[in-house]
């Protein structure tokens, strides 16, 4: 079907299913096309290309909800699904807070597709994945390959609701990477390396992308043991995610109103220190994660949700925002067709600070460059945090050796306050854009 015609599809099933018996109805579509190539050893392990469509129904019937999705839009089976959906609703218990958002509208947001991302062969594309692996090995302290790989895809998404809202948009993505494996006596180290981009013009070269996982795997050769210390961290911009992940799974409108998150009673109180701005960005053109509007079909926008270390606002669907008494933030995430709306970011990032990464490094006495984190981060709840840690120890402002087998933990209150240096040297196409950044105090467990 043209795009045209799942327009005038998911209105048409929503008008359908106010007939069938729905007060409120929303029609979900879903169209993709995904492409993977896998190479290992010089040699094609997967080409995998594959098209899907599906649709989501969700209705409100006397105040309950339903939902039900069908992957096929033939007539009868979304006639089944609308039923199944009804009949589910009909099943559960009313809640004065499920409603569907009303019409208001689509931020405009460029670049978001890529047409040229077929106007390169499968060949071509094939070629890449086999060159980035042999550039990889090229680097003599690599011994073997762990594979590389690349992957594209497109997805057009229409959203019809009976609040007024008939909304698409077409979005695309590709990603290119390589992963290997250093070697030295009884020792193996593997490092990757992966870029993921809007528009197949913006893909890092591949010597960069190469270079990079060869570092990160021989980099880590000859790891030393410290002691159990307090010390200074530096964040890399890899490991963000690990500190910020927590951070907005706390900001979560649904989990502050549970009382499940440590931020529950912060708006507009200082949290974190004054260099930290942390914003999400769903309308950055070219973006990963940037969208015209959410999982449910509101406007997308830019909001700081923390404003110079202070909470600005959590993020909100439409139900979890009228439970909360406010309105949707625009934050309705979803994993596909197959699910109702969630809550989620669309393009976060750090403000940046004034220092470059080397002055970071050059200013810190004492302390772990943190590369590679592993558990959980911050919890939501407690606010606590740890992990396993590996990276590089530095003393005196310089680089001494690799670090593994150390754990990191701390509390929120104290990681976020205690951020002191703010980087300059950001990647805004990361989904977590962050630059390197310092935190002054942690606890670092070692031998």
């Amino acid at each position: 079907m043209k795009e045209m015609n799942y327009s005038s599809l998911a209105e048409k099933l929503v008008s359908k299913a106010l007939k069938m018996g729905a007060d409120e109805a929303e029609i979900y579509i879903s169209s993709s096309r995904n492409l993977s190539v896998n190479i290992l050893n010089n040699e094609i392990e997967t080409i995998e290309e594959a098209d899907s469509v599906g649709a989501g129904v969700r209705v409100i019937v006397g105040g309950a909800l339903g939902f039900s999705y069908s992957n096929s839009l033939d007539a009868r089976a979304m006639e089944d699904t609308i039923a199944m959906a009804i009949r589910f609703a009909r099943l559960t218990s009313p809640d004065k807070f499920n409603l569907l958002p009303t019409m208001s509208g689509a931020t405009a947001v460029d670049d978001l597709y890529d047409p040229d991302i077929y106007g390169v062969t499968l060949e071509n594309k094939i070629a890449m994945a086999l060159e980035i692996e042999k550039m990889a090995l090229s680097d003599s302290r690599i011994t073997k390959s762990s594979g590389s790989s690349y992957g594209e895809g497109t997805e057009e998404i229409f959203i019809s609701n009976s609040g007024g809202i008939n909304l698409n948009y077409r979005a695309s993505g590709c990603s290119l990477g390589v992963s290997v494996v250093a070697e030295k006596g009884n020792q193996k180290k593997t490092g990757g390396e992966y870029c993921s981009r809007r528009f197949f013009s913006d893909l890092l070269p591949a010597e960069q992308i190469a270079a990079a996982a060869s570092q990160k795997a021989w980099e880590m050769l000859d790891p030393q043991m410290i002691k159990t210390q307090r010390a200074a961290v530096i964040f890399d911009p890899d490991v963000a995610g690990s500190l910020i992940r927590g951070v907005i799974a706390a900001l979560n409108g649904e989990r502050v109103l549970q009382g499940a998150s440590f931020l529950a009673n912060s708006m507009g109180k200082q949290v974190a220190s004054p260099i930290l701005t942390v914003i999400d960005d769903g309308t950055q053109p070219r973006a990963l994660g940037s969208a015209p509007f959410d999982g449910e079909g509101v406007p997308t926008q830019k909001r700081a949700l923390i404003d110079k270390g202070v909470v600005n606002g959590f993020i909100y669907n439409t139900i979890a925002a009228k439970r909360a008494g406010t309105e949707s933030t625009g934050n309705a995430s979803r994993n596909g067709y197959n699910s109702l709306p969630g809550i989620g970011t669309h393009h976060l990032s750090l403000a940046t600070g004034t220092h470059t990464r080397n002055e970071i490094i050059t200013a810190t006495d004492k302390g772990l460059l943190l590369k590679g984190v592993t558990g959980y981060g911050i919890d939501a709840v407690s606010g606590n945090f740890s992990g396993g840690a590996s990276g590089f120890w530095i003393e005196k402002g310089e680089i001494l050796f690799p670090v593994e087998g150390v754990t990191i933990a701390g509390s929120a209150d104290a990681i976020l306050n205690g951020i002191d240096m703010m980087g300059n040297d950001i990647d805004m196409n990361r989904s977590i854009a962050a630059p390197t950044f310092r935190v002054i105090d942690m606890q670092i467990g070692g031998k």
